[in-house]
């Protein structure tokens, strides 16, 4: 399993103006690993003087380092001061106590992605299909539609990766379309969280009038059926009924 590689990084500037023009200095701190539980961090502490590395502090070797002979002086003064090699070490050692936070924070996050259909106002089309991807990181994602397998470009909007706060993003991709019988579109997303990727398709919901008319076709059939029976019904159970004489029938009232 391949290392995970991680560095933070904290950056002061300096500028300074002279008759000559600006001059800039830069303090570079870096903590540098490639372990998970923060064994092998090491801390940089880089002097810049117009972009040229004048010297550091390196943890490795425990102490400061000059590369020209402006930052001579300071390296020793530094080396030979018991504060500043203390606080080094305590930065060392926070180095090391943070790199498992900085390792969760920077481990992919595989995205919640959303397909949904709306009305397309003031376009030529008559919908728009939008694509949300939620909850990613890192930063870098790729959202693309397909129309029967090939990569749509025309009709085509997105907006750019949106920070949520907290350290994950958001993207929303939009594709305006009239709909066509039978036409496959499929929301594609490609992120470092996924082994390949992901693929949504979007499933039309049937035509609102066709199913009226098919909900009151079959209203109607269901409603002869139990006609059908009903009437069945009756005639089986009048046939079978029989037919008691009343008092009138066997003796009729004689006519005065």
């Amino acid at each position: 399993m391949a290392q995970a590689q991680g560095c933070s990084v904290f950056l002061v500037f300096f500028l300074a103006f002279s008759p000559g023009g600006a001059f800039y200095l830069t303090v570079l701190e870096r903590c540098q690993f490639s372990s998970t539980d923060g064994h092998d961090a090491v801390l940089l502490d880089q002097i810049y003087f117009n972009k040229i590395l004048e010297g550091q502090y390196n943890s490795t070797v425990g102490k400061a380092i000059g590369y020209t002979e402006k930052v001579e002086a300071l390296v020793i003064f530094l080396n030979n001061n018991t504060g500043f090699i203390t606080h080094e070490i305590w930065k060392t050692n926070l180095c090391k106590r943070n790199t498992p936070l900085a390792q969760k924070l920077l481990t992919p996050v595989e995205p919640y992605v959303q397909l949904r259909l709306e009305k397309a106002e003031y376009s030529q089309h008559q919908q728009m299909l939008i694509c949300s991807a939620y909850d990613f990181y890192p930063k870098q994602i790729r959202v693309t539609w397909l129309r029967d397998g090939k990569e749509a470009t025309s009709d085509v909007t997105s907006t750019d990766e949106l920070p949520n706060g907290n350290w994950l993003y958001q993207i929303h991709t939009y594709l305006e379309f009239t709909p066509k019988p039978g036409e496959k579109i499929t929301c594609m997303v490609e992120h470092a969280s996924l082994k390949k990727p992901n693929l949504y398709d979007w499933e039309p919901e049937p035509d609102s009038k066709w199913s009226k008319i098919v909900v009151g076709s079959a209203g109607l059939l269901l409603g002869l059926v139990f006609s059908i029976a009903g009437f069945i019904y009756y005639k089986t159970t009048s046939n079978g009924r029989v037919v008691v004489p009343t008092t009138e029938d066997v003796c009729p009232e004689e006519t005065l």
